[in-house]
């Protein structure tokens, strides 16, 4: 159902893949926009358990084109060194491919949206519980299971 790499020997190892998703702070989802055209946006989230979790707002054009197709690609880049000299670059970027969906269960909301709390604001926990609490009625919690994984370095 997915195409291989072309490059096989610039692959990187699921581990090695695992660690672009949990190590960064932003990615770019895409999803099928309006009219067809590819609608491509960056966010933070984060990996957990073969899964990226993000919030947004409740409504909006990404939760439009999710409605519409839970396929989706999500890609981040963990390195790009331009060797100008050499006509090439030094890149490590992973890409996956999932379905998401809207977290409808108040629990699985709070757990993704505290996920997010402890990577981003780890200093500030019990604030940020409380702000989880006074933005609840505001966000969504997308999460999108991983179906597909890859990772490429340059060399």
């Amino acid at each position: 159902m997915f195409r291989e790499m072309k490059r096989k020997r610039n692959a990187l190892s699921k581990e090695e893949t695992i660690e672009i998703l949990k190590n960064n702070t932003s990615g770019v989802l895409a999803v099928n926009g309006d009219d067809g055209y590819p609608y491509a946006v960056p966010l933070s989230y984060v990996y957990s358990d073969n899964k990226i979790i993000f919030h947004c707002a409740a409504r909006g054009y990404k939760l439009d084109a999710i409605e519409r197709s839970e396929k989706v690609s999500f890609c981040v880049i963990d390195q790009d060194h331009i060797i100008p000299e050499d006509f090439n670059s030094l890149f490590r970027s992973a890409i996956a491919f999932g379905k998401a969906r809207v977290l409808t269960e108040d629990q699985d909301k709070k757990a993704g949206l505290e996920l997010i709390l402890h990577k981003y604001s780890p200093d500030f926990i019990e604030s940020g519980k409380q702000y989880i609490k006074d933005q609840w009625n505001n966000c969504v919690v997308v999460e999108i299971t991983i179906e597909h994984l890859t990772g490429k370095a340059g060399d």
